[in-house]
Protein backbone atom coordinates (compact mmCIF):
# COMPACT_ATOMS: atom_id res chain seq x y z
CA UNK A 1 0.00 0.00 0.00
CA UNK A 2 1.22 3.51 -1.22
CA UNK A 3 2.08 5.94 1.82
CA UNK A 4 -0.69 8.30 1.14
CA UNK A 5 -3.20 5.52 0.65
CA UNK A 6 -2.21 4.41 3.99
CA UNK A 7 -2.38 7.57 5.50
CA UNK A 8 -5.93 8.44 4.32
CA UNK A 9 -7.07 5.12 5.46
CA UNK A 10 -5.57 5.78 9.07
CA UNK A 11 -7.37 9.28 8.96
CA UNK A 12 -10.66 7.86 8.26
CA UNK A 13 -10.48 5.09 10.98
CA UNK A 14 -9.04 7.98 13.31
CA UNK A 15 -12.78 8.91 13.90
CA UNK A 16 -14.09 7.23 16.52
CA UNK A 17 -17.23 6.96 14.62
CA UNK A 18 -15.86 5.96 11.66
CA UNK A 19 -13.72 3.19 13.68
CA UNK A 20 -17.35 1.88 15.58
CA UNK A 21 -19.23 1.10 11.97
CA UNK A 22 -15.44 -0.53 10.65
CA UNK A 23 -15.30 -2.46 13.73
CA UNK A 24 -18.85 -3.74 13.04
CA UNK A 25 -18.17 -4.58 9.20
CA UNK A 26 -15.38 -6.66 10.52
CA UNK A 27 -17.64 -8.73 13.21
CA UNK A 28 -19.56 -9.43 9.67
CA UNK A 29 -16.87 -10.49 6.97
CA UNK A 30 -17.13 -11.24 4.53
CA UNK A 31 -20.99 -10.85 4.71
CA UNK A 32 -22.54 -6.86 3.99
CA UNK A 33 -24.98 -5.59 6.45
CA UNK A 34 -27.91 -3.13 5.53
CA UNK A 35 -27.27 0.34 6.59
CA UNK A 36 -30.74 0.38 9.07
CA UNK A 37 -28.67 -2.62 10.66
CA UNK A 38 -25.75 -0.72 11.23
CA UNK A 39 -27.16 2.34 12.67
CA UNK A 40 -29.51 0.32 14.36
CA UNK A 41 -26.44 -1.77 16.44
CA UNK A 42 -24.76 1.50 16.70
CA UNK A 43 -27.33 3.66 17.64
CA UNK A 44 -26.60 6.42 14.95
CA UNK A 45 -28.53 8.93 13.05
CA UNK A 46 -29.07 7.68 9.47
CA UNK A 47 -27.12 10.88 8.14
CA UNK A 48 -24.34 10.22 10.33
CA UNK A 49 -24.31 6.57 9.37
CA UNK A 50 -24.66 7.99 5.76
CA UNK A 51 -21.13 10.14 6.18
CA UNK A 52 -19.43 7.23 7.71
CA UNK A 53 -20.18 5.05 5.22
CA UNK A 54 -19.13 7.53 2.18
CA UNK A 55 -15.51 7.93 3.89
CA UNK A 56 -15.24 4.44 4.74
CA UNK A 57 -16.21 3.38 1.22
CA UNK A 58 -13.94 6.31 -0.46
CA UNK A 59 -10.84 5.51 1.02
CA UNK A 60 -11.80 1.41 0.24
CA UNK A 61 -11.85 0.06 3.28
CA UNK A 62 -15.88 -0.59 2.82
CA UNK A 63 -17.20 -1.71 -0.65
CA UNK A 64 -21.17 -1.47 -1.12
CA UNK A 65 -23.44 -3.86 -3.55
CA UNK A 66 -27.39 -3.67 -3.66
CA UNK A 67 -28.55 -7.03 -3.80
CA UNK A 68 -32.67 -6.71 -4.65
CA UNK A 69 -33.88 -3.74 -2.74
CA UNK A 70 -30.91 -3.25 0.09
CA UNK A 71 -28.07 -1.94 -0.17
CA UNK A 72 -25.31 -4.04 1.85
CA UNK A 73 -22.09 -2.87 3.27
CA UNK A 74 -18.93 -4.83 3.85
CA UNK A 75 -15.16 -4.43 4.58
CA UNK A 76 -12.75 -4.16 1.39
CA UNK A 77 -10.49 -7.48 2.77
CA UNK A 78 -8.44 -6.79 0.14
CA UNK A 79 -7.78 -3.22 0.73
CA UNK A 80 -7.91 -4.09 4.65
CA UNK A 81 -4.94 -6.74 4.37
CA UNK A 82 -2.63 -4.26 2.68
CA UNK A 83 -3.17 -1.69 5.33
CA UNK A 84 -2.92 -4.02 7.98
CA UNK A 85 0.50 -5.61 5.94
CA UNK A 86 1.64 -1.80 5.69
CA UNK A 87 1.50 -1.44 9.64
CA UNK A 88 2.95 -4.35 10.06
CA UNK A 89 5.97 -4.89 7.56
CA UNK A 90 6.39 -0.72 6.38
CA UNK A 91 6.06 0.79 9.85
CA UNK A 92 6.93 -1.96 11.69
CA UNK A 93 10.02 -3.22 9.92
CA UNK A 94 8.93 -6.31 10.81
CA UNK A 95 10.19 -6.56 14.22
CA UNK A 96 9.66 -9.78 15.61
CA UNK A 97 9.08 -8.11 18.83
CA UNK A 98 6.07 -6.07 17.43
CA UNK A 99 4.76 -9.09 15.34
CA UNK A 100 5.00 -12.19 17.83
CA UNK A 101 1.89 -11.28 19.71
CA UNK A 102 -0.21 -11.50 16.64
CA UNK A 103 1.02 -14.44 14.89
CA UNK A 104 0.86 -16.42 18.30
CA UNK A 105 -1.53 -19.07 18.15
CA UNK A 106 -2.45 -21.44 20.15
CA UNK A 107 -2.36 -25.65 18.42
CA UNK A 108 -5.74 -26.82 17.51
CA UNK A 109 -5.92 -29.68 19.57
CA UNK A 110 -7.37 -33.38 18.74
CA UNK A 111 -10.63 -32.33 20.02
CA UNK A 112 -11.82 -29.35 18.45
CA UNK A 113 -13.70 -26.74 20.99
CA UNK A 114 -16.41 -24.47 19.16
CA UNK A 115 -18.66 -21.72 20.51
CA UNK A 116 -21.86 -20.50 19.35
CA UNK A 117 -23.16 -17.13 20.26
CA UNK A 118 -26.58 -15.14 19.69
CA UNK A 119 -28.54 -13.04 22.11
CA UNK A 120 -30.86 -15.42 24.71
CA UNK A 121 -28.93 -18.52 23.88
CA UNK A 122 -32.54 -19.88 24.19
CA UNK A 123 -32.77 -21.36 20.34
CA UNK A 124 -30.64 -20.52 17.91
CA UNK A 125 -26.95 -21.18 19.55
CA UNK A 126 -28.62 -24.62 21.35
CA UNK A 127 -30.01 -25.60 18.17
CA UNK A 128 -26.41 -25.56 17.09
CA UNK A 129 -25.04 -27.01 20.24
CA UNK A 130 -26.98 -29.77 20.20
CA UNK A 131 -26.34 -30.16 16.45
CA UNK A 132 -22.66 -29.87 16.58
CA UNK A 133 -22.47 -32.62 19.63
CA UNK A 134 -24.51 -35.54 17.88
CA UNK A 135 -22.74 -34.66 14.22
CA UNK A 136 -19.62 -34.09 15.40
CA UNK A 137 -18.85 -36.87 17.68
CA UNK A 138 -15.94 -37.16 19.48
CA UNK A 139 -13.53 -34.50 17.70
CA UNK A 140 -15.77 -31.60 18.52
CA UNK A 141 -16.80 -30.12 21.73
CA UNK A 142 -19.57 -28.30 21.59
CA UNK A 143 -20.43 -25.07 23.62
CA UNK A 144 -22.87 -22.16 23.41
CA UNK A 145 -23.63 -18.94 25.54
CA UNK A 146 -25.39 -15.56 24.89
CA UNK A 147 -25.03 -12.19 25.74
CA UNK A 148 -27.87 -11.37 27.02
CA UNK A 149 -29.50 -14.80 28.34
CA UNK A 150 -32.71 -16.01 29.81
CA UNK A 151 -33.05 -18.38 32.79
CA UNK A 152 -34.48 -20.65 30.63
CA UNK A 153 -34.55 -22.62 27.20
CA UNK A 154 -38.02 -21.58 24.73
CA UNK A 155 -40.12 -24.89 24.83
CA UNK A 156 -40.53 -24.66 21.02
CA UNK A 157 -36.66 -25.17 20.90
CA UNK A 158 -36.50 -27.86 23.27
CA UNK A 159 -39.29 -29.78 21.31
CA UNK A 160 -38.11 -29.36 18.58
CA UNK A 161 -34.57 -31.00 19.79
CA UNK A 162 -36.51 -33.43 21.33
CA UNK A 163 -38.26 -34.46 18.04
CA UNK A 164 -34.97 -34.83 16.47
CA UNK A 165 -33.54 -37.50 18.81
CA UNK A 166 -31.31 -35.09 20.88
CA UNK A 167 -30.75 -35.42 24.33
CA UNK A 168 -31.82 -31.87 25.53
CA UNK A 169 -30.73 -32.81 30.01
CA UNK A 170 -27.29 -31.04 29.46
CA UNK A 171 -28.45 -28.11 28.01
CA UNK A 172 -28.97 -24.61 29.67
CA UNK A 173 -28.38 -20.97 29.29
CA UNK A 174 -25.07 -19.41 30.06
CA UNK A 175 -23.68 -16.42 29.62
CA UNK A 176 -20.63 -15.20 27.49
CA UNK A 177 -18.58 -14.64 30.60
CA UNK A 178 -18.84 -18.32 31.07
CA UNK A 179 -16.16 -18.80 28.64
CA UNK A 180 -14.00 -15.82 29.27
CA UNK A 181 -12.62 -16.84 32.49
CA UNK A 182 -8.59 -18.19 32.82
CA UNK A 183 -10.26 -21.71 33.06
CA UNK A 184 -12.36 -21.57 29.93
CA UNK A 185 -11.63 -24.04 27.43
CA UNK A 186 -9.69 -22.44 24.56
CA UNK A 187 -11.90 -22.16 21.23
CA UNK A 188 -10.92 -23.12 17.99
CA UNK A 189 -14.10 -21.62 16.33
CA UNK A 190 -16.18 -18.80 17.32
CA UNK A 191 -19.97 -18.61 15.48
CA UNK A 192 -22.35 -15.84 16.21
CA UNK A 193 -25.80 -17.51 15.14
CA UNK A 194 -28.09 -14.17 15.22
CA UNK A 195 -27.28 -10.53 13.91
CA UNK A 196 -27.55 -9.11 17.16
CA UNK A 197 -24.79 -10.97 18.55
CA UNK A 198 -22.39 -10.13 15.86
CA UNK A 199 -23.46 -6.63 16.63
CA UNK A 200 -22.76 -7.10 20.46
CA UNK A 201 -19.49 -5.79 21.61
CA UNK A 202 -17.39 -8.99 22.22
CA UNK A 203 -13.86 -8.72 23.15
CA UNK A 204 -11.38 -10.61 20.58
CA UNK A 205 -10.75 -13.94 22.30
CA UNK A 206 -7.46 -15.88 23.12
CA UNK A 207 -5.65 -17.62 20.78
CA UNK A 208 -6.88 -16.07 17.93
CA UNK A 209 -9.92 -18.78 16.88
CA UNK A 210 -11.68 -18.82 13.36
CA UNK A 211 -14.93 -16.89 13.29
CA UNK A 212 -18.13 -17.41 11.68
CA UNK A 213 -20.96 -15.42 11.40
CA UNK A 214 -24.41 -17.69 10.55
CA UNK A 215 -27.00 -14.86 10.87
CA UNK A 216 -30.51 -16.47 11.24
CA UNK A 217 -34.19 -14.56 12.21
CA UNK A 218 -35.10 -15.11 16.31
CA UNK A 219 -38.06 -17.88 16.02
CA UNK A 220 -38.80 -16.63 19.61
CA UNK A 221 -39.88 -13.55 17.81
CA UNK A 222 -42.56 -15.36 15.65
CA UNK A 223 -46.00 -14.42 15.39
CA UNK A 224 -49.29 -16.19 14.64
CA UNK A 225 -50.56 -19.71 16.39
CA UNK A 226 -48.34 -22.35 18.39
CA UNK A 227 -48.29 -24.37 15.19
CA UNK A 228 -46.93 -21.30 13.15
CA UNK A 229 -44.17 -20.68 15.59
CA UNK A 230 -43.41 -24.19 15.89
CA UNK A 231 -42.60 -24.21 11.95
CA UNK A 232 -40.18 -21.47 12.12
CA UNK A 233 -38.52 -23.36 14.84
CA UNK A 234 -38.55 -25.95 12.73
CA UNK A 235 -37.01 -24.09 9.67
CA UNK A 236 -34.35 -22.39 11.47
CA UNK A 237 -33.21 -26.17 13.36
CA UNK A 238 -32.79 -27.00 9.29
CA UNK A 239 -30.95 -24.58 8.38
CA UNK A 240 -28.41 -24.78 11.45
CA UNK A 241 -27.75 -28.31 10.28
CA UNK A 242 -27.26 -27.64 7.01
CA UNK A 243 -24.40 -25.48 8.73
CA UNK A 244 -23.01 -27.99 10.81
CA UNK A 245 -23.41 -31.14 8.41
CA UNK A 246 -20.81 -29.03 6.01
CA UNK A 247 -18.50 -27.48 9.01
CA UNK A 248 -18.17 -31.17 10.59
CA UNK A 249 -17.62 -32.18 6.87
CA UNK A 250 -14.11 -29.87 6.30
CA UNK A 251 -10.84 -31.26 6.36
CA UNK A 252 -9.95 -29.40 9.39
CA UNK A 253 -6.54 -31.07 9.95
CA UNK A 254 -5.33 -30.55 6.81
CA UNK A 255 -6.14 -26.55 6.04
CA UNK A 256 -3.99 -23.89 6.66
CA UNK A 257 -5.52 -21.24 8.64
CA UNK A 258 -6.27 -19.21 5.58
CA UNK A 259 -7.86 -21.79 3.38
CA UNK A 260 -10.50 -23.02 6.84
CA UNK A 261 -11.19 -19.35 7.53
CA UNK A 262 -12.55 -19.07 3.70
CA UNK A 263 -14.44 -22.39 3.87
CA UNK A 264 -15.82 -21.31 7.19
CA UNK A 265 -16.97 -18.37 5.50
CA UNK A 266 -18.58 -20.20 2.93
CA UNK A 267 -20.84 -22.17 4.82
CA UNK A 268 -23.16 -19.66 5.14
CA UNK A 269 -23.59 -18.58 1.82
CA UNK A 270 -23.84 -22.21 0.77
CA UNK A 271 -26.25 -22.84 2.57
CA UNK A 272 -29.04 -20.34 1.50
CA UNK A 273 -28.12 -21.46 -2.19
Amino acid sequence: METNDASRAFATLGHPGRLAVFRLLMRFAPHGVRPTDIAQALSLKPNTLSHHLSDLTGCGLAQVRREGRFLLYSVDLDRTEALLGYLALDLGRARPDLLAPLIKERPMSVTYHVLFICSGNSARSIFAEALLRDLGGARFAAHSAGTRPGTQLNPFALEVLERNGHDVAPLRSKHLSEFQSDDAPGMDFVFTVCDTAASEECPPWPGQPITGHWGLPDPVKAQGTDAEKALVFAQTYGALRRRIEAFVALPIASLDRISLQNRVDAIDAEAKD
